[in-house]
């Protein structure tokens, strides 16, 4: 689903066909406009997702460095 076209005219593409937005029912726009804001939810939740794995990896590089230093416990 994609907005394109100048502000005058903005069309929605959804499944491959165009549609004028400006024509479209109000139900039907409040319905892409959600599907806006669900979309910009999930980005910036991937990007978090994204920022807290490179966090974690660096903590586990950090830690095992910090363990070479330390005897383990006999098995």
């Amino acid at each position: 689903m994609t907005n394109s076209g100048d502000q005058e005219n903005p069309v929605l593409t959804f499944e491959g066909k165009r549609y004028d937005l400006n024509n479209l029912p109000d139900d039907v726009k409040e319905l892409v406009r959600g599907r806006q804001v669900a979309d910009a939810q999930l980005r910036l939740h991937e990007d978090t997702l994204k920022v807290l794995a490179v966090g974690r990896q660096s903590m586990a590089l950090q830690l095992n460095e910090r363990l070479k230093t330390i005897d383990p416990m006999a098995e």
